[in-house]
């Protein structure tokens, strides 16, 4: 590994501010990493390397690189958010292939902050499902190759895994953050409503869907959280007691939560127990009709974003996603579901402040081609290993992946933290005194 390919963030930034090292040399040495290992994992869709490289040297001569929070990072983007000067694919051959005029407004401050975008990220096609796959390539999980990264944030879940970049900016609308942070080992954060500007598609999933960062440690979480949301990353001060509690309970009926997972869930509410917060089990009261509600809205936002697309140049299991969606699409718009899930479950988080939950129900499918497969054999694949995610888009409050432990075979292994509305940086900090009670490994040893 080079010397700086691998770092976190904050290393780099400071490096860079410091002018230990120029924003050219952390960007060429990335650029070298993505070249040496992508072909192997499959992170990227595109790799911006000349124009990445001329951004970096025009970052050099920035008056005031000293005090920007991201100088010279190198950040790689999803695929389905703009990028000045490149063409927004989504994982599919029906987007034109044109390039974007603007930036999206969280590119943008990613830049203004010091950061350089060295590429967009694979992405399952209008980042529907679980697995990054689509005719743009496989997104694989780098600490097992055989695995997908999962999605629909997978691509760039791989490259932070990879080292190939300290951040990659994705977003969440059933869990495509906090899904292949899990796979990938990364910390991954879904703010809640209105932290971040969404814009992503049309009408971001019926504003469930939301950007957020993927990272290898929680202050470089907390640091693009700040620079996504235009806030300061100020830690909460005083004695951080919280009352957690931990649920290994399947938000949805007839799905069950492998071993590994629940015992994770239960180890790291142990530790926080040690830690001097108050712990306890407790299942919030998940509705039967919330099986039933969560595709209603996985399916309808499909069919929103596919409204405007050629038909004959999307997948099957894109297709028949959208069909089954536009029966729902007027009743998922009245937001009446959803408002009926906060009503439940917000006397739960009156008498609790966090939820502790396992990540993932089990492994990530295999790395394959599932864009080629039914419909069906991708629905039972994304239900069977990510019951736990969607719940917290339907209610729009804060989620993320924190990774805890490893799997049989050493694949990272991820618990979920769940919030209040405005309790990012609480969620944040609980997830660092995790850090810091089972260090896990930053990056995949591919090398």
């Amino acid at each position: 590994m080079s010397s700086w390919a691998g770092r976190t963030a904050t290393e780099i930034a400071a490096a860079v501010r410091e002018k230990r090292i120029t924003p050219r040399e952390v960007v060429a040495e990335h650029l070298a990493r993505i070249e040496r290992l992508d072909a192997r994992v499959g992170a990227f869709r595109l790799v911006r390397s000349e124009a990445a490289l001329a951004e970096a040297d025009a970052l050099a001569a920035h008056p005031d690189l000293a005090v920007l929070p991201l100088a010279g990072v190198p950040v790689a983007v999803k695929d389905n958010l703009p990028v000045r000067g490149e063409s927004c694919r989504q994982g599919s051959a029906a987007t034109p292939d044109s390039a974007a005029e603007e930036d999206h407004v969280t590119v943008a401050r990613l830049r203004a902050a010091g950061a350089v975008v060295v590429g967009l990220t694979n992405v399952p096609e209008l980042c529907v499902f679980g697995t990054s796959d689509s005719v743009y390539g496989i997104a694989r999980n780098p600490w097992d190759t055989s695995r997908t990264a999962g999605g629909s944030s997978g691509g760039g879940a791989a490259a932070v895994a990879a080292g190939m970049v300290p951040l990659a900016l994705g977003n969440d609308g059933m869990g495509s953050l906090r899904i292949p942070a899990a796979n990938c080992g990364l910390v991954g954060l879904k703010p809640g409503h209105g932290t971040v500007p969404a814009g992503i598609g049309h009408g971001d999933w019926f504003g469930m869907s939301e950007n957020g960062p993927l990272a290898t440690t929680v202050a470089d979480a907390r640091l693009m959280l700040a620079v996504l949301a235009d806030t300061e990353a100020v830690r909460p001060s005083g004695n951080l007691v919280r009352k957690v509690a931990v649920s290994v309970r399947s938000p949805l009926a007839g799905v069950t939560v492998g071993r590994p997972y629940a015992t994770a869930a239960r180890e790291a509410a142990a530790l926080l127990a040690g830690a001097g917060h108050q712990v306890r089990p407790a299942d919030p009261p998940y509705p039967l009709w919330l099986g039933t509600t969560t595709l209603a809205h996985w399916t309808a936002g499909t069919a929103v974003d596919a409204a405007d697309l050629d038909p004959r140049r999307l997948s099957r299991r894109t297709r028949v996603h959208a069909a089954v969606g536009r029966r729902f699409v007027a009743g998922v718009r009245t937001g009446a579901r959803r408002e009926q899930l906060r009503a439940r479950l917000t006397p739960f988080f009156e008498e609790h402040d966090v939820l502790l939950t396992p990540a993932l129900a089990r492994r990530g499918p295999a790395a394959a081609a599932w864009h080629e497969r039914g419909w069906l054999r991708n629905l039972l694949a994304n239900t069977n290993y990510s019951p736990l995610t969607p719940p917290w888009n339907l209610t729009g409050w804060p989620a993320m992946a924190v990774p805890f432990g490893t799997l049989p075979g050493g694949a990272p292994c991820a618990v979920q933290l769940v919030g209040r509305p405005g309790c990012e940086l609480e969620l944040l900090e609980l997830a660092g005194q995790l850090e810091e009670l089972r260090p896990w490994r930053r990056t995949a040893p591919l090398d």
